[in-house]
């Protein structure tokens, strides 16, 4: 496989389904909810999922994909070359605040993860990298991330995981909050992640992510020496939905020892 040349694929397709969906604020969305009343998915959704399926089956049929809006395979194995893409990460940004959402990809190789992507459509810019070489922030390659005490670091965590919930512990939640330096939420597991790789924040935490969420930036992760894993510290399982911690390696397994408590 020419790993150069499916990026140079890759980042054209990607930059051009961010096009499509900039200039699709000039006409009106159709706005429907799927699992819940906060879960969003609009037309312009389906439209960029499945402007990537016709893309990268004209580009090789053999290739497979996993999308959210369900509009490509349902393989049961990561065998072979397989995408897996949100095509919005972030809908209810994009539906209420035209911004703050992201296309991310990941593209995997019988089972290992090869080239990964975070794209912030409003700002155009490009989170990637290419396993074993490195990851950049656009042109400029990004570093590894440098060690930090806990209590100078960033958490991002959505604020239902510090009130009474049956998922997990939230007064060890609200300790970490109270030693960190600060919390963010912004609504993106995958701009989240994007922060996490490049320094931004310190550490990302969720109780339910699925694959297409984090499939893109866990390659991007390896590539700065972040340590990302489900809350029991083992490998996200990309064929299901699981609990997911990004974060400094630093921090990484002080916060799953001390902070972490499930139900």
């Amino acid at each position: 496989m020419d790993l150069k040349r499916l990026d140079a694929f890759a980042k054209g397709i990607i930059f051009e389904a961010g096009k499509r969906i900039r200039e699709s604020f000039t006409y009106d969305l159709e706005v429907e909810t799927k699992s819940n009343a906060n879960d969003l998915v609009t037309n312009i959704d389906r439209e960029t999922e499945l402007f990537f399926i016709e893309q990268i089956h004209a580009f090789d049929p053999t290739h497979k994909i996993i999308g959210e809006e369900g509009m490509g395979e349902r393989p049961d194995s990561l065998a072979g070359v397989v995408w897996i893409i949100d095509p919005i990460d972030g809908t209810m940004n994009f539906v209420k605040q035209h911004r703050h959402f992201m296309i991310t990809v990941g593209i995997y190789i019988d089972g290992i993860g090869k080239l990964g992507y975070i794209f912030d459509v409003m700002r155009e810019d490009l989170f990637y990298a290419i396993a074993g070489e490195g990851a950049w922030y656009n042109d400029s390659p990004m570093r590894k991330l440098q060690p930090l005490k806990i209590e100078e670091a960033v958490i991002g965590i959505n604020a239902s995981w510090v009130t009474p919930n049956p998922k997990i512990n939230h007064e060890k939640l609200i300790e970490l909050i109270r030693t960190v330096r600060g919390t963010r939420s912004y609504g993106s597991a995958a701009m989240e992640i994007a922060f996490v790789v490049s320094g931004k924040l310190d550490g990302y935490i969720s109780m339910r992510l699925a694959p297409w969420d984090i499939a893109g930036g866990i390659i991007i992760a390896q590539e700065v020496g972040a340590i990302a894993t489900n809350l029991e510290g083992n490998d996200f399982d990309l064929m299901q939905s699981d609990t997911f911690i990004i974060a400094n390696p630093s921090i990484h397994q002080l916060i799953l020892e001390n902070y972490i408590e499930q139900k």
